[in-house]
């Protein structure tokens, strides 16, 4: 596996938010899952046991911006087999570059997405932006969460084990490359090119302008697509997956880890 050009890619700019957000909308609705694909019935596996890096963010207390223990969390980061193996190949490219993922999440319960969806993010919002009329909260909250499972022809992204939130970090001291915001940053400052709207003022600007850049291609390249509202989401396989790269149909559908 060739190693890749880190600085070539950092210098890559991402593409604007705009366009990419407008081609997501109705993805769920509009977009067709290939039931008869191979891949539907493909397996899941803990991506730790192959050796990529994380931990739940949602099974721990130490989560901002939550500080709690989620209701329905689980400790196991499970993602298909496939969407694993690449994960690896990216792993192998920027080794000597003394780097590697590290995920936050990967299958999400369904308890999960509808705590986040109904009532932690909503009432955030209540709380914290008054001024967004009841009738437009949950236009909000779908720009960062999806609504559950609406039966099997719409999963919720995480549902179908091809969606992760991930990041990088170095190998040797484990520290997280800095991405200007944490992850779940439930705020504009998530949206992917937040840092390309205008020249950085500050080199933590340009720090991590140039990281969402390298995060951004290392995962285009590998074939997946990124939420333009999360610099963290990436999907492969999925119907959100399936719009932004304009194939016709989805190759995932819903799944639970026993499959």
């Amino acid at each position: 596996m060739p190693n890749v050009d880190i600085l070539a890619l950092k210098g890559r700019a991402i593409p604007a938010f705009a366009p990419v957000n407008a081609l997501k909308q109705g993805f769920r609705q509009e977009v067709a899952i290939e039931t008869q694909n191979p891949a539907f019935n493909e397996g899941m596996v803990d991506v730790r046991s192959k050796g990529i890096a994380g931990d739940n963010h949602y099974f721990t207390p130490n989560n901002p911006p939550y500080f709690e223990k989620v209701p329905g969390a689980i400790e196991e980061l499970y993602l298909r087999e496939g969407v694993a193996m690449r994960l690896l190949d990216i792993n192998a490219q920027i080794k000597e570059a003394g780097l590697e993922l590290y995920l936050f999440d990967g299958w999400r319960p369904q308890a999960i997405q509808r705590h986040f969806h109904g009532v932690w993010f909503p009432n955030w919002l209540r709380q914290n932006r008054p001024e967004i009329p009841e009738e437009n909260l949950m236009e909000e909250v779908e720009r960062y969460w999806s609504p559950p499972s609406e039966g099997e022809a719409s999963p919720s992204p995480h549902a179908t084990g091809g969606a992760t939130d991930l990041t990088l970090r170095y190998i040797d001291t484990k520290q997280p490359l800095y991405m200007g915001g944490i992850f779940d940053d439930l705020t504009e400052n998530a949206h992917t090119d937040w840092f390309e709207r205008s020249e950085p003022s500050s080199m933590s600007d340009m720090e991590a302008q140039a990281n969402r850049r390298l995060l951004y291609w290392l995962m285009d390249a590998a074939g997946f697509s990124n939420n333009p509202t999360e610099w963290w989401h990436f999907s492969y396989g999925d119907q959100m997956w399936a719009r932004l790269k304009q194939f016709p149909a989805a190759i995932y559908g819903g799944v639970s880890p026993h499959i």
